[in-house]
């Protein structure tokens, strides 16, 4: 499949890489018709997707099974007035009627919002008035479909309600029922330009209410990296990718690079997240390829790896965070599995990574991905030195790069914030080494000046973990009449140490952070906390620490 819109897809060099990556993008490409339903024409017995759930279930899903039941789910959809243009929540966990779903909205012309199950009625209704949604597909779980419901009162312009089960409750339209009656599917006789926008994603920023992210549909092309060759799959890969649908990550993990790749999906539907259910998972299924964040490694080596078989396992992935190079040390020893880090945002694909033909560096974020044409670019505007920190951007003078997103949906003044002659900034401080690999610093708005020295709260987070004290911690900057601003650690004690909470531990913690990073980075100021603030993906809001600080 993948040939058809690459000249080349295997590469053995980032020289070669760079020289020879293109991308073909068909008139009017869209992923339901020209990637699954090709699929199903063509090799209608492949394996597209297993699913298995805590409960013991399992089904084996063809690309000529996805194509029937997105096809019908698309029939019914169009029964209930969706059309081109209809703007469409799903909150489906890791039902497999996401996939029915987000297919069948393709194939429509509709634009989907993938969210998470952890929304609140204020969060519902503020998506909802936003993007002006027309209906929301939901699992039928009381703690979704409570707040859903409570919301429309406040939001007039959503319509239809819809739950795959197991309850349906009152106000909702049944899916399995609808897509049972289901008429045979006639596909539109316009679906989509390129141009178009085919998916939105709220994102949950440190600062201000979500901006949504549109994307057009050309986006899943912009994978062909991520699926090919960041995961580095093939025909008989079987892949999993630890993340609920809510995220933007199921789109980097879940769909749409790992079906052009030709690998099968799998998806394993939990409640909460067990590492040692996760292993036997990985064991029981002879699952090939695992991309995870660097957490859920952490907690798989906690786990006697011993005991399980992982011989399946061809190669892991990892992004959301630098990998500490402990984990990478252990990981490596117990499976003989090298980690491959990657970066990139909601409002791109994958930006920098380890490619297969590269050595890794732990806890750097790889090479710029040739898709996009990257800098460092420093406060004063130029291009940053090797060794000197700088906001990574994409140059878009030639361009839109495949993969980018169209702008923040509806809102031009945040969109020229952030991209702007020909250059989109990620907000994102890192900083290059000789070999070309980047390191993450920070979020631009959380660099601290402190007497002359720019610090990343990240370093020094990463460093402050690394002691069994810390289970969290968020480092932002106070005001300093001398230094300018000083280092702070706001921390949350694991158990064990929280009745030691005192003058003692800070100097622990503080000396241990100068042994492991620069001494000038140390937090001359910490505070032990409960919980720390965050958003509701779990991004820690610094700015809220620090205007609790400004507050005292």
């Amino acid at each position: 499949m993948v040939e058809r819109f690459l000249s080349q897809t295997s590469f053995v060099s980032q020289e070669d890489y760079r020289k020879n990556l293109h991308i073909r993008v068909p008139e009017n490409f869209n992923f339901g018709y020209d990637v699954v339903d090709a699929y199903a024409a063509e090799q209608p017995g492949k394996e597209a997707l297993l699913w298995t759930d805590d409960q013991g279930a399992e089904i084996r899903f063809t690309f000529a099974d996805i194509k029937r039941e997105s096809d019908r789910t698309a029939s019914y959809f169009q029964s209930l007035g969706i059309g081109k243009g209809d703007v469409v929540m799903l909150i489906l966990k890791r039902r497999y009627e996401f996939w029915f779903s987000i297919l069948a909205l393709h194939k429509l012309g509709a634009v989907v919002i993938p969210a998470t199950h952890l929304l609140t009625k204020k969060d519902v209704v503020y998506r909802c008035n936003t993007a002006g949604i027309k209906a929301i597909v939901a699992a039928g779980e009381r703690v979704i479909t409570d707040h859903i419901a409570a919301a429309m009162p406040e939001s007039p312009t959503t319509e239809l309600l819809v739950s795959v089960g197991p309850e349906v409750p009152e106000g909702f339209l049944d899916f399995h029922a609808g897509i049972e009656k289901a008429a045979p599917f006639v596909r539109p006789e316009r679906v989509n330009a390129n141009d178009d926008v085919m998916m939105m994603y709220f994102t949950s920023g440190t600062t201000g209410e979500p901006k949504m992210v549109a994307h057009d549909f050309t986006y899943p092309l912009g994978h062909i990296t991520t699926g090919l060759l960041w995961h580095n799959l093939h025909e008989g890969s079987l892949h999993l990718t630890i993340a609920d649908t809510g995220w933007a990550k199921a789109a980097w993990g879940k769909l749409y690079g790992q079906w052009l790749a030709g690998a099968c999906l799998f998806v394993y539907d939990h409640e909460k997240f067990t590492p040692a259910d996760m292993l036997r998972k990985i064991e029981q299924y002879r699952i090939t390829s695992l991309c995870a964040p660097p957490t859920v490694y952490r907690f798989l080596i906690r786990e006697d790896l011993t005991k399980y078989d992982l011989s399946s396992l061809e190669y892991c992935t990892t992004a959301g965070e630098a990998l500490n190079g402990a984990v990478y040390d252990t990981f490596l020893r117990l499976t003989g599995i090298r980690l491959m880090e990657g970066f990139g945002q909601t409002e791109t694909t994958l930006t920098l990574a380890t490619f297969p033909w590269m050595k890794s560096k732990p806890g750097s974020m790889g090479v710029p991905n040739p898709q996009y044409r990257i800098d460092l670019v420093t406060p004063d505007g130029r291009s940053a030195e090797d060794g000197e920190q700088g906001q990574i951007v994409i140059r878009t003078d030639g361009g839109k790069p495949l993969g980018l997103f169209k702008g923040y949906y509806l809102n031009d003044e945040l969109t020229r914030e952030a991209w702007h002659d020909g250059v989109y900034y990620t907000g994102d401080v890192a900083w290059r080494d000789e070999d070309g690999y980047y390191w993450f610093v920070g979020r631009a708005d959380d660099v601290i000046k402190s007497s002359g020295y720019r610090i990343g709260p990240f370093e020094v987070e990463s460093a402050l973990m690394t002691h069994p004290a810390v289970v969290e911690c968020a480092i932002t900057g106070v005001p300093d009449e001398i230094r300018g601003q000083v280092v702070k650690a706001t921390i949350v004690l694991a158990e064990a140490y929280r009745g030691q909470a005192g003058e003692a531990l800070v100097r622990e913690l503080q000396d241990h952070v100068k042994r492991i990073t620069a001494p000038y980075k140390y937090p001359r100021v910490i505070e032990f906390v409960e919980s720390l603030p965050k958003t509701i993906s779990g991004k820690i809001r610094r700015k809220e620490i620090r205007s609790g600080d400004e507050g005292k």
